[in-house]
């Protein structure tokens, strides 16, 4: 009798001590991108779903699938609507994908219909001048806003209310500077185009991403005022300031990173967040990264949400600000 007591006992234990294991049970998994195939969310899909399959964190390679249309917005009904219990789709997203949410671009619908399970990666956002401005450095830049933002001209390359405008504006409320809807910013078709406005004179500043002026740095076309990130950038951008460091509490990454059905379980979400940080740890997601500019960048889980919640209400108070949105 005490030997089938033991054994029960011992069975119990292994039961309970599995369970966690046995919660979730990854499928077959298939990750959306939300537009035609070449950009960064096919990028992100296609590289993130073949180095989880290659570190055994799914069982199979990810099928991906381009649904583009609205900026996003088709993918983001569709999940919602029909698949908002599928616990192995992944959905690529960015900062574009929090803008539009911020700005009502996805009628209906908001960041609450879907779960922000990570991030793992950034193309970090720069305030740059040409090589002889008389800005010598984020300060310098900021006064002139104060005195007469209608006066320094700006261009990137994102739309009037776009992600590149608003870096800009973060880092300007940030430092105080009044009457944002004043602020002189000109938008061109992409950032090459609004680089060279710069070094012909024609324009005072850019806004945009690291990745567009690496070129122009090792040429010495241009001197970037502020990267915008929590700290250095590693590498040839470690000897540049953060907007931080000069006392402009402003940080504007463009995330790479996914959302997930709403109604999925704890357990799932959970063994996608752990995975993404499992990947981000990675030997070949550091080449991954190497390999396509990707900078430092990662958060999880219930820290991403709370990420997200903010980016999509500061994004939504400025664009009240400037009367994008009422």
């Amino acid at each position: 009798m005490k030997k089938i007591s033991m054994l029960l006992l011992s069975a119990v234990l292994m039961c309970g001590l599995a369970s966690p294991l046995l919660a979730f049970d990854v499928g077959n998994t298939e990750c959306i991108a939300p537009a035609n195939p070449g950009g960064g969310w096919d990028f992100t899909c296609r590289q993130v779903g073949k180095a989880l399959y290659d570190l055994k964190l799914v069982p199979g390679p990810m099928q991906v699938t381009n649904m583009p249309g609205a900026g996003g917005g088709v993918a983001y009904g569709y999940v919602i609507s029909k698949r908002s219990e599928d616990a192995n789709l992944l959905v690529a997203a960015s900062t574009s994908t929090t803008t539009r949410l911020a700005q009502d671009k996805f009628p209906g619908m908001d960041k609450d219909m879907v779960r922000w399970v990570g991030a793992l990666g950034a193309d970090y956002g720069i305030i740059a001048v040409g090589k002889d401005s008389p800005f010598k450095n984020l300060n310098d830049f900021i006064e002139a806003l104060k005195k007469d933002p209608s006066q320094v001209a700006i261009g990137g390359g994102s739309a009037v209310g776009g992600w590149d405008h608003f870096k800009v504006l973060i880092a300007a409320k940030a430092a105080g500077v009044k009457n944002l809807n004043k602020v002189k910013y000109i938008a061109f078709q992409g950032g090459g185009e609004a680089i060279t406005q710069v070094l012909g004179g024609h324009i005072q500043a850019y806004t945009g991403d690291v990745s567009e002026v690496q070129g122009h740095l090792e040429s010495g076309g241009i001197r970037i005022l502020a990267v915008l990130a929590d700290e250095r950038l590693p590498g040839a951008m470690s000897e540049i300031p953060t907007a931080v460091e000069q006392g402009v509490d402003a940080v504007c990454p463009n995330w790479r990173g996914f959302y997930m059905a709403k109604n999925i379980s704890d357990d799932a979400y959970n063994y996608w967040a752990d995975s993404l940080d499992t990947l981000y740890k990675s030997a070949e997601w550091k080449q991954i990264m190497t390999d396509n500019g990707l900078m430092p960048f990662f958060k999880k889980g219930p820290d991403f949400d709370a990420f997200v919640n903010k980016q999509v209400t500061d994004i939504r108070e400025l664009s009240k600000e400037l009367g994008i949105i009422k």
